[in-house]
């Protein structure tokens, strides 16, 4: 044992998903190699890339691993490097999933080792977005993004770490905990093939740790394993990928039914259909004002008021400029109103069966 109580024979193996990540792939190397734990090794999957990713991987010191006729994007690309690197590895060894567009603080992996006790299967990251869109309407779309980021992050701590979900920037899984998440859906314990990701789904990192939680074990992200990740450019692509996200969760849902485990996501899923109907009489009842002389109701004026202070208090961390705009309950709102129109469409999307797209 080291210093830090940690094996000094356990590998830790970075496995980085790469489609067309020319931009950044360099960057994420380099803040690997400058952790303050470094990975072992470095690779880098090459994803049906069609521009410079696998050489600059290369020239900046990671190794690569091109997937072969992949049609499973992140998860088809993870699957195969893993079937090929799990054997090789002893069970205590710990593998690094992350994003290629997102940057790891320097103290993840530490903080990560030492976060990973007995019954721990999995740690995650606590991510902050970047503002780096092209032009001003992009940084505002992702200025909106910062905010809800850092309310995420404000509710981790509150938490002491404890998470719904791993996130899919980056995450810490042990191997030997890997290895029982693929004989757990060989033996249809858990749903999918036998692999570690279910390729069939639209959010392979909240598939697995629904079967991590299942196999008996917590998730947790703790408060030094923090990140920088990408924010959506616009709200076309904001849209695609809130969509993405809330219709993975509730088919994620459906596919494990109700039990210990998804019985407080079920709730979760009710209070989210409460707000959509709450935000609705709140939207009609103002119509109501404005367009027909109706005194508005001291219920709504409270909500109002409680809304406004809790998106203030909440961007504490992000400065004075970010909470004078959430002050500004309109600006706020109407992102927030956006952000719930999709989830409403996502609803309707699962209960119709629509195509799902990626």
């Amino acid at each position: 044992m080291n210093d830090n109580g940690e094996d000094s024979r356990m590998l830790v193996t970075a496995l980085i998903p790469a489609h067309n990540e020319a931009a950044t792939i360099t960057d994420v190397i380099r803040g690997l190699q400058a952790q303050t734990r470094p990975p072992d090794r470095i690779i880098v999957i090459a994803d049906n890339c069609t521009d410079q990713t696998p050489e600059l991987a290369r020239t900046a010191g990671a190794e690569v691993f091109v997937t072969v006729d992949n049609r499973d994007k992140k998860a088809g690309g993870l699957n195969q490097a893993l079937d090929l690197l799990l054997p090789t590895l002893s069970a205590d060894d710990v593998i690094l999933v992350q994003d290629a567009d997102s940057f790891l603080d320097p103290t993840f992996v530490e903080k990560g080792l030492a976060a990973y006790t007995e019954g721990v299967g999995g740690v995650g990251g606590v991510f902050r977005g970047r503002l780096d869109g092209p032009t001003r309407w992009s940084r505002v779309v992702q200025w909106f993004q910062t905010n809800e980021y850092s309310r995420y992050e404000l509710d981790i701590r509150r938490q002491r770490g404890r998470v719904l979900v791993l996130t899919g920037t980056a995450t810490l899984l042990r191997v030997s905990i890997l290895r029982e998440v693929i004989e757990a859906r060989r033996s249809g314990v858990l749903p999918g093939a036998p692999q570690v990701y279910d390729t069939k789904v639209l959010t392979e990192d909240n598939e697995l740790s629904f079967g991590l939680m299942h196999l008996g074990y917590k998730i947790k992200s703790p408060s030094g394993c923090t990140l920088t990740t990408e924010t959506m450019p616009s709200l076309r692509t904001l849209a695609q990928q809130r969509l993405r996200w809330k219709r993975g969760a509730i088919e994620n849902l459906f596919d494990y039914g109700w039990s210990r485990v998804t019985a407080a996501y079920w709730g979760r899923q009710a209070l989210a259909v409460a707000g959509l109907l709450i935000t609705a009489a709140y939207l009609t009842t103002l119509v109501w004002g404005v367009f027909l002389g109706l005194q508005l109701q001291l219920v709504w004026v409270l909500v109002t008021l409680g809304f406004s202070l809790e998106r203030v208090i909440t961007v504490r961390r992000r400065g004075r400029l970010a909470m004078a705009i959430a002050a500004l309950i309109v600006v706020e709102f109407v992102y927030d109103v956006f952000l719930q129109g999709v989830q409403a469409v996502a609803y309707a999307n699962a209960v119709t069966g629509k195509e799902r797209r990626w």
